[in-house]
């Protein structure tokens, strides 16, 4: 049986290793990319994915709020989650249905947060 596709966007690489790990052990298939452009292509790869997980600060000409936007607009099933060492005010404006958790991400938010989406 084939695994959920989660699309990871985060720039820092030691973040976006831990992240990739504990959505795997979370029974996804994770796609990793360091920009939000990267993501963007990953996800039209896939024609969207079930997951998207991003940072908001993103190097590049679009940040993981634009993403988000973005993703919502094309992929309306693809569940958000925004990760992110900024406020949720400071984050918004987000997308209605986007999952905002604050860094550190702990592995049990993240299930409240799927759980919440419906994706566990």
């Amino acid at each position: 049986m084939s695994r959920p596709v989660a699309v990871l966007a985060e720039d820092e690489p030691l973040i976006r290793l831990e992240a990739a790990d504990m959505l795997g052990d979370l029974g996804f298939e994770v796609l990793q990319a360091g920009t939000a452009t990267d993501a963007l292509q990953l996800l039209e790869s896939r024609n969207g994915a079930a997951l998207l997980y991003t940072d908001i600060d993103m190097p590049g000409h679009i940040n993981g709020q634009d993403l988000a936007h973005e993703v919502v607009a094309r992929w309306p099933s693809t569940a958000i989650i925004v990760c992110s060492a900024r406020s949720l005010e400071d984050a918004a404006p987000l997308p209605r249905y986007a999952f905002f958790i604050g860094k550190p991400c702990a592995e049990w938010v993240i299930r409240e947060a799927l759980a919440t989406l419906q994706l566990h």
